[in-house]
Formats: structure tokens, C-alpha cells, sequence
């Protein structure tokens, strides 16, 4: 609470929506996941109603098997990583307000879209996922799941694709809002206020490429099929070692550790060649048909994570650019220093120049 004389001793729970256009952003955010995710669980259980006796035909191959097991593993994933994707971009939003963090503002609408392509996807996905199920005897050919579960398909990306239109209106009224604060405190330094801004650009690159690559491997690891243990195993052990490297990536630009940084921009071409193989793969001849049933949402994540990394990297360059001008003195806290007054200075964005000292002049 801040105290009547305006100087703070300790932020409140509700401080980041304090501002009215804060309020409505975080309100709309936190309305359209309670709404999707609750229209996803209800297609997810109606589903899961219809195929709990899952008779599979045992005179089919076991790579038609492995074909119809894919597609009842659709629905869940779609479900699992739409809880994950809301309570994520839920999560970004705290953040981006807290910090008074305009670029991430923007990304959260620009996330907002692809969540508004990837809902589209899984329309025709879910669909042609039923269909193949009921043909194969999984689904009661009586039953019609799709016309219980079409309108809600339906109605969530209008939804989200109400709230992106919201969401872009509130950010850019808290774009000027931020603005005017952050400069009351950064003053008129418009170098550092460019290397701060490629350092803010950096750093929520960075928390939305966790997101894509998440979002790419789960569906990878439960849904394709043909997988090789070797395969399995590297994929799944990439989640954790993609976690570290995020984090360093961040903590090398924020120390300006050049050495890390060329070995983080490595470790992204790498990446880049990873999903540039990927895509490929599953359009290549004899090996497409293990990514039919998520064919068209891995190629959204591929292509977007693809667009991401590029992004990231070219922004770890300008960054590394900017090492040695001045920007790490003001995103390192020295030790000892008081949080308060840390918070106090860590605005004051200017460049380092001597002071000099003030006399009279005669003219």
C-alpha cells in the first residue's frame, strides 16, 4: 500500500489493474478463457461420453490401429492445450501489466489471433476426427456427436475473435498511458530508451517461443504416430533443455555476457533447422500420413514458431549490439541495494555521462 506521502512500501495484490484500461484488459482476458476452456471441456466430455467403450476393430492392422488411436487422442490434446495456451496468455497478461510492459501488451493480441487460427484448425480437425471414428465402429453410427458439438466448435473462435478486437483497443489506450508514465520517470533519452525497448522486444520473444514449441511438442508426442523410441525420447528431453535456454537467454542479455549470448544464437539456428525439418516432414511422401490427424495445427505451430525464431534471433543480435552502452546498469540490481530502491531508479534510463559540476558564467 502506498503510504498518503506517494512513496511505497510495499505493492498491493491489485496494483497492475489499478488504471481503469488495466482493469478492462485483464477483465476480457480472464472472461474469454473461463468461456473457451468451458465450451472445450464440454466438447471434450460429450466426446468422451460417446467413446468410452473404445471397440476398435481387432482385425484391423495395428498401423490402422495406431491411425484411428491418434485421432481419439485429438480431442483431449486440443482440450489440455487450450487450458495451457489460456492460463498462459492469463499469466502474460499479469505480467505485462505489472511491469507496465507495452510490447508484451501487443504480442498478447498478436497470440490472441493465432489462438483465434488455431480454434479455426480444430474445427475441421475434430470433425474429420469424429467421422473417422464413427466409420471405424468407435462411435455409434446413431449418434451424432458433431451436431452436439458443432455450435460450441463454433462459437469459440467468434469469441476470442471478439475479444482480440477488445483487447486491441485496450492496448493501444494502455500504450498511451504507459507511455506517458514511463517517460515521467525515463526522461528524454532516446537511445536508451531504444536499447531498453530492443531488451523489452527480446525478453517477450522469448516467453512467447516457450509457448509455440510447447504447444508444437505435445501435440507431437501424443497425437503423431510412427514416432521412434530414440525420437521420443530426445523430443521429450528437448522440453526441459528448451526451459534452460530460455532462461539464459534471458539472463545472458540482462548481464550482456556476449560468449552466451553467440552460444544462445546457436542453439536457436539449431532450433530454426529443427522446425524447418519438421515442416517438411509431415508433407513428406510416407511419412505425412503419421501427422494426418494434427496436419494442419503442427503446420500453424511449426510455421508460426518458425517466424518466432527468426524474430528472436534477429533481436539477439541488436541486443548484443547494445552491450557496453550503458542499459545492464539499470536491469542488474547491485547486491544490497533495496528493492524499493531499486524499483525507485530502475526507470532512470539515461546515459552514463559525468556530471558536470555547475559554475556562473559572465557574459
Amino acid at each position: 500500500m502506498a503510504s498518503s506521502g506517494g512513496t511505497s512500501t510495499r505493492r498491493g495484490a491489485t496494483d497492475f489493474v489499478a488504471s481503469k484500461w488495466a482493469k478492462f484488459f485483464f477483465l476480457v482476458v480472464t472472461l474469454q478463457a473461463l468461456i473457451c476452456v468451458a465450451f472445450e471441456a464440454y466438447v471434450f466430455g460429450r466426446s468422451q461420453t460417446i467413446l468410452t467403450n473404445k471397440n476398435i476393430d481387432k482385425n484391423l492392422s495395428q498401423t490402422d490401429q495406431q491411425r484411428l488411436d491418434s485421432q481419439y487422442k485429438t480431442i483431449p490434446t486440443f482440450l489440455a492445450l487450450f487450458i495451457f495456451g489460456f492460463l498462459y496468455v492469463l499469466l502474460l497478461t499479469w505480467d505485462a501489466l505489472r511491469m507496465k510492459n507495452t510490447i508484451q501488451i501487443i504480442g498478447l493480441c498478436v497470440a490472441n489471433l493465432a489462438l483465434l487460427v488455431y480454434t479455426i484448425l480444430q474445427i475441421d480437425q475434430i470433425n474429420t476426427s469424429l467421422d473417422r471414428l464413427q466409420v471405424a465402429g468407435v462411435i455409434d453410427r446413431d449418434i451424432n456427436v458433431w451436431e452436439k458439438t458443432q455450435p460450441f466448435l463454433i462459437a469459440i473462435p467468434a469469441i476470442i475473435g471478439v475479444a482480440t478486437l477488445a483487447l486491441a483497443y485496450f492496448a493501444y489506450q494502455l500504450y498511451c498511458e504507459f507511455a506517458w508514465d514511463i517517460l515521467k520517470h525515463i526522461g528524454a533519452d532516446y537511445r536508451m530508451k531504444k536499447r531498453f525497448l530492443h531488451y523489452q522486444i527480446f525478453i517477450a520473444l522469448l516467453k512467447f517461443d516457450f509457448f509455440f514449441f510447447l504447444g508444437f511438442t505435445v501435440q507431437f508426442l501424443v497425437i503423431v504416430q510412427g514416432k521412434t523410441d530414440l525420437e521420443f525420447a530426445l523430443t521429450t528431453a528437448a522440453i526441459p533443455v528448451t526451459i534452460a535456454i530460455l532462461v539464459f537467454a534471458a539472463f545472458f542479455t540482462q548481464r550482456e555476457n556476449k560468449f552466451g549470448m553467440v552460444c544462445i544464437i546457436l542453439l536457436y539456428f539449431g532450433g530454426l533447422a529443427y522446425f524447418f525439418f519438421k515442416l517438411v516432414r509431415i508433407y513428406q511422401p510416407g511419412k505425412s500420413v503419421n501427422y494426418e490427424a494434427v496436419k494442419r495445427s503442427l503446420t500453424a505451430f511449426a510455421v508460426l514458431t518458425i517466424v518466432l525464431i527468426i524474430c528472436t534471433i534477429i533481436n539477439a543480435f541488436i541486443c548484443m549490439n547494445n552491450f557496453g552502452a550503458g542499459l545492464k546498469g539499470h536491469l542488474v540490481r547491485p547486491k544490497g541495494q533495496d528493492p524499493e530502491k531499486e524499483d525507485a531508479n530502475s526507470y532512470q534510463l539515461q546515459d552514463s555521462k559525468p556530471q558536470l559540476p555547475s559554475r556562473m558564467t559572465i557574459d
